[in-house]
């Protein structure tokens, strides 16, 4: 043992060498480090990486300063050093800095003796840190320092770490970490080993791997910089597409299904004689995509992109018929008990006098409907199942699931998803159904071990929504139009937002806008309802059917209406506070109107004080119409983790890769990736061994619910 610990406290033994054996470390620090910043070996350390970089060749004046809060670099003369007690015997360090142009306060809150004396006074020398202004003085706590003569000959970018008050407390500063991290580089060579072949780095003229971590610490210059930065972030995304293309390899080769040969009456008799329009040449495609999947003895895995009301339920129920036409039950879950009623409503308004049993389980089914339902899937008698998280219950059982269709996927959790699968000893079709667009680098890295359809035209005889923002002081104006709207016979939505953490003033907030909306459309000229989350199943169902039949005018709702309402004689929405809405949630929301042949309008209510944010949402909703274009705009401001859902949280750990920024580097490592596994689809190669072991090592299992995402 003791031989070991020499040599770990010599040296770098490998990547897995804990950090306590690093020069300067030791286990006090080391277990600091491991608390605040996650780090516990070598390897950790080289993924530490900078923040920014200070330019060590640009040099501030004095007399340049100009605002605080900002890290600069001084070069002049320490002089004039004391102790200073102050408060309760507490004691500070103070000395002054000078250039040629003026001076600067310089302070140590925290500062030992050792500290003390080796501040070098009056002697030429660099400072950094960051400034702050009292009253008119400038100052610097805690500055580092460089003397003239021990500073390096070769310029260039000096990394800043992520740190916190703690670790800095404890003396741990930049020039610390610089320090530790110039150690490991030292020993880079046979650490780092190449993980990429070199036909690729030299057909993609690739940095190096040894030699991007080194510039990417510590840069020669900016050019140096990029290149690293790059071959950074291709790594990252190369091995996370290599997960998900092998997954799908393995789904389109391995992954058995239930084949679906026969197209028959079920499926003939309604496309024939009972479609209430004409499908778009989008839903024929995609409907023929679904088909020659399912046609297959392996599981089909399809992601169905379409935005709101492009129709993506009739190919759904389309998909179902070809299902019961074989033989097997089929199965629609929906994440909230509006929209399951919702799709339950319209699938059985479609497929009334046509013998197909379909029947709906929430958490609200009565114990006699549920006893009915559960007789029904095991003898086979239900054809199909519409449903919340109720469906995953052990209880529900299927004779033959064969097509489970998920809507808004990304509201389940992934856990909650698998248990659907395992509804059947042989798995259903999936088919994942969403009309919230996803931005193309993510379907291009969290769904490219699905197959992606997408619905891209709306139906015949739809028109474009027109979006309008108005203020407060155009309110009558909005009443007055709404009236109008009125008048030609359409409805009107007024949708609230849930603004605060209390549902009482959530509530209270709600029944406000009622209560101004019911002033504004006095009855009996206008009728007004109300929808919310609150309600019960019974009150929300018969709100909705009041409104649906045209008995009401207008709806005063929350978000509850954002997915699943149809109402296709509704024509306006408005939208009060909408800077309080996300983006996602304003395009939802728009698409409850202009489901009919009139022309429709959402109108945007904000508040006269908005941040940049709130304005750029605001703009992009009356630009366009274009859900792709809006999803792009969205994760720019929320990042990828937020479009991504909740339930995918930890998903988004890429070190380098920004999935908002750096689309074209995805888009080349997806490329690369698949073009390397069509030559070489088991990875056998010779010059892809150094890969398939990196993956293996580093990634195999991180993304072991890519197959059921």
């Amino acid at each position: 043992m003791k031989e070991i610990k020499k040599e770990h406290t010599n040296g770098i033994l490998d990547l897995s060498t804990p950090i306590e054996y690093l020069k300067g470390i030791g286990p006090e620090r080391s277990k600091l480090i491991k608390n605040v910043l996650g780090i516990s070996t070598v390897e950790d350390f080289l993924y530490f990486f900078p923040l920014r970089y200070l330019d060590k060749s640009k040099i501030y004046r004095v007399a340049d300063l100009k605002e605080e809060n900002v890290e600069i670099q001084l070069k002049g003369k320490i002089y004039d050093l004391k102790e200073i007690t102050y408060g309760r015997g507490q004691k500070r360090l103070s000395a002054k800095f000078r250039d040629e142009t003026g001076a600067l306060d310089l302070v140590w809150f925290q500062y030992t003796q050792w500290l003390k004396d080796q501040i070098p006074l009056n002697k030429e020398l660099y400072i950094f840190g960051r400034v702050s202004l009292f009253g008119q003085q400038f100052s610097m706590a805690h500055p580092e320092i460089e003397l003239e003569e021990k500073r390096e000959k070769e310029l260039r970018l000096r990394p800043i770490y992520p740190s916190s008050e703690k670790i800095t407390k404890r003396g741990l500063n930049q020039k610390f970490f610089q320090g530790i991290q110039a150690h490991i580089l030292g020993h880079v060579t046979g650490l780092v080993q190449e993980n990429l072949p070199q036909s690729l780095i030299q057909s993609l003229k690739l940095m190096g791997r040894q030699e991007a971590f080194v510039n990417i610490h510590f840069p020669k210059d900016t050019s140096a910089f990029e290149q690293a930065d790059i071959r950074l972030k291709f790594e990252e995304a190369f091995f996370f597409q290599l997960g998900y293309a092998l997954k799908k390899q393995y789904n389109k080769t391995s992954a058995v299904g239930n084949p679906f040969p026969l197209v028959g009456d079920f499926f003939n008799d309604f496309y024939q004689n009972r479609l209430p329009f004409e499908l778009t040449n989008a839903q024929k495609r995609v409907l023929k995509e679904i088909r020659n999947d399912m046609r297959l003895p392996i599981q089909m895995n399809r992601l169905l992109q379409g935005d709101v009301g492009s129709g993506k339920t009739m190919v759904a129920l389309l998909s179902m018929l070809i299902a019961i036409d074989n033989g097997f039950q089929s199965c629609m879950m929906a994440p909230t008990e509006i929209l399951a009623q919702q799709h339950f409503n319209s699938l059985s308004e479609a497929l009334f006098g046509t013998g197909v049993n379909i029947r709906l389980l929430t958490g609200s089914t009565k114990a006699a409907e549920r006893k009915i339902i559960h007789s029904e899937l095991e003898n086979g008698t239900l054809h199909i199942l519409v449903g919340t998280h109720a469906v995953l219950e052990d209880k529900v059982k299927f004779k033959n699931l064969g097509l489970a269709i998920i809507d808004e996927q990304h509201r389940f959790g992934v856990e909650q998803r698998a248990k659907l699968w395992m509804k059947n000893k042989i798995p259903p079709h999936i088919l994942i159904m969403t009309a919230t667009p996803i931005p193309r680098t993510l379907a291009m890295s969290f769904y490219s071990d699905l197959d992606v359809s997408v619905i891209d035209e709306l139906p015949m005889g739809r028109k474009p929504i027109i979006t309008a923002h108005r203020r407060e002081k155009d309110r009558n104006s909005v009443f007055r139009f709404a009236k109008d709207e009125i008048d030609k016979g359409r409805q009107v939505y007024f949708v609230y937002p849930l603004i605060e953490e209390s549902e009482a003033l959530d509530y209270e907030n709600l029944m406000g806008g009622f209560e101004r909306v019911s002033e504004a459309f006095p009855y009996p000229d206008y009728a007004v309802t109300m929808l919310h989350g609150k309600m019960k199943p019974q009150e929300k169902d018969e709100a909705m059917q009041y409104f649906a039949s045209g008995k009401a005018n207008i709806m005063v709702a929350t978000t509850v209406i954002e997915v699943g309402v149809n109402v296709p004689n509704a024509s306006v929405m408005i939208i009060e506070s909408a800077e309080r809405f996300g983006l996602s949630q304003l395009h939802q929301l728009r698409g409850r109107v202009g489901r009919g042949a009139e022309q429709s309008y959402c109108i945007l209510m904000t508040s006269d004080k908005m941040s940049s944010d709130s304005r750029t949402r605001i703009k992009t909703m009356c630009e366009t119409n274009d859900g792709f274009k809006i999803s792009e705009v969205d994760m720019k401001l929320r990042g990828p983790g937020d479009i991504l859902g909740t339930q995918q949280s930890g998903v988004v750990d890429f070190k380098r890769l920004d999935l908002a920024q750096d689309g074209h580097i995805i888009k080349a490592a997806k490329d690369t990736v698949e073009a390397l596994l069509r030559a070489d689809p088991s990875l056998q190669q010779e010059q892809h061994q150094a890969l398939k072991n990196y993956y293996i090592k580093q990634y195999k299992g991180k993304n072991k619910w890519g197959r059921i995402s």
